[in-house]
């Protein structure tokens, strides 16, 4: 049997940090991890970070849905990557930020791999700073972001350095009372030990797709931008305070002037980050929001 762990949470939450701080402590235990990933539109951008793990086998869904209406082409994927691996010990998949994480269950519990995989539990990150600030967001949107957590039974309150004490505590309180099933970390950076997921899932309850509660049809939409040019960092960043908080993530490669390869820039929740890549990229930004279709970047 397989273990399999989904990893759930809203758009820049930090669930790819996790993600890649899992599979480092898989690899120093001596365990073959395998990722299946989904993302929300046509382009691969957080499968691009993760598959810089040239020896982890990888398996991507692009422009649809983990969920029970996609589930034909993730049995497909999942059939896929068991097929091409015979060695693997542990699934790690991450679901869009866009999607219910039951629902992506479906194909997990499919008859196919009934005697293959043994699904371990539901991890979600939540964005502390957005939980506190959380009605700011469309209804539809807000309801998805408290469905991910309802659904966790670990659930990670991520960024916490960016909180002080009082909203801290405020923060770990209110995710405890909202679900009290499921024991509430504190991290920054998504930090937290693979071990000690694997102590606290060994007597959650485990979800059934009779659970599902819809998270389809939403507002989100994605948008692809692309670079003919090098930006001036500052001015970039004066764009990007400039757009509506109807934006909730944004990442890909820019170009900077003066800097050789194209930076990895990723934006979450009015945060944004830049960091160093040793080869050359293609430069294109992909946005996802709401209301974002007018959306363009101009030097």
């Amino acid at each position: 049997m397989i273990d399999v762990y989904l990893l759930s949470g809203f758009l820049g939450s930090g669930k790819t940090s996790l993600l890649l701080n899992l599979i480092s402590q898989l690899k120093e235990q001596g365990k073959k991890p395998a990722i299946f990933m989904n993302e929300f539109g046509s382009i691969s951008i957080d499968s691009d970070t993760v598959g810089k793990e040239k020896d982890i086998p990888l398996k991507e869904l692009l422009n649809g849905c983990i969920c029970c209406t996609g589930s034909e082409k993730t049995e497909a994927q999942l059939q896929g990557l068991l097929e091409e691996n015979d060695d693997i010990d542990v699934i790690l998949i991450e679901t869009t930020g866009a999607a219910h994480p039951v629902e992506a269950l479906d194909a997990v519990f499919s008859p196919i791999f009934a005697e293959r995989l043994h699904f371990k539990g539901i991890v979600t990150v939540a964005d502390a700073k957005r939980w506190l600030e959380r009605n700011k967001m469309s209804p539809q949107i807000r309801s998805l972001f408290m469905e991910q957590i309802r659904h966790a039974h670990v659930l990670l309150a991520n960024k916490t350095d960016l909180l002080s004490e009082s909203e801290l505590a405020t923060v770990s309180m209110e995710l405890s009372n909202f679900n009290n099933a499921a024991p509430v970390i504190q991290t920054t950076n998504a930090e937290i030990s693979f071990s000690f997921i694997e102590e606290m899932l060994s007597e959650a309850p485990k979800p059934t797709r009779d659970s599902i509660v819809s998270g389809r049809n939403l507002p989100l939409t994605s948008k692809l931008i692309t670079f003919d040019e090098p930006v001036d960092k500052e001015e970039f960043e004066e764009w990007v305070k400039s757009l509506p908080d109807t934006v909730y993530r944004m990442k890909g490669y820019v170009p900077v002037k003066g800097i050789t390869n194209p930076y990895l820039f990723q934006y979450a929740y009015g945060m944004v980050n830049w960091l160093p890549e040793y080869i050359k990229m293609e430069p294109k930004l992909v946005i996802i929001g709401e209301g974002i279709k007018d959306i363009e970047y101009k030097e």
